[in-house]
């Protein structure tokens, strides 16, 4: 089991930048994925952007292509989400997934992923 923890939300003005960090700690594989997801209000879980530890393509929503950026730090076991130009339909709690998913396509989905963090709230004001 991954443990996984969040950090770095907050409130910010439009157009602004926010970098959240996802701590893991616990079992970890080389191969596993890693994985921001979001809720907005109201909404369902959606996908952000993913990437694997052990490099490789990064992926990421049309929603958020261009403005959001995944990174790794193997020496920390932490995974970055840097967020720029935010709007305010990036208002959302963010939550940090892990799990040895085998499909890169399969990323997408909240199910494929089997260890969450407690998510962190984004709140981006117009």
């Amino acid at each position: 089991q991954v443990q996984l923890v969040e950090s770095g939300g907050g409130l910010v003005q439009t157009g602004g930048s926010l970098r959240l960090s996802c701590a893991a700690s616990g079992r970890t594989f080389s191969t596993y994925a890693m994985a921001w997801f979001r809720q907005p209000p109201g909404k369902e879980r959606e996908f952000v952007a993913a990437l694997r530890w052990n490099g490789g393509n990064t992926y990421y929503a049309d929603s958020v292509k261009g403005r959001f950026t995944i990174s790794r730090d193997n020496a920390k076991n932490t995974v970055y989400l840097q967020m720029n130009s935010l709007k305010p339909e990036d208002t959302a709690v963010y939550y940090c997934a892990a799990d040895n998913v085998p499909v890169h396509t399969m990323m997408i989905l909240p199910r494929a992923f089997g260890s969450w963090g407690q998510g962190t709230q984004v709140t981006v004001s117009s």
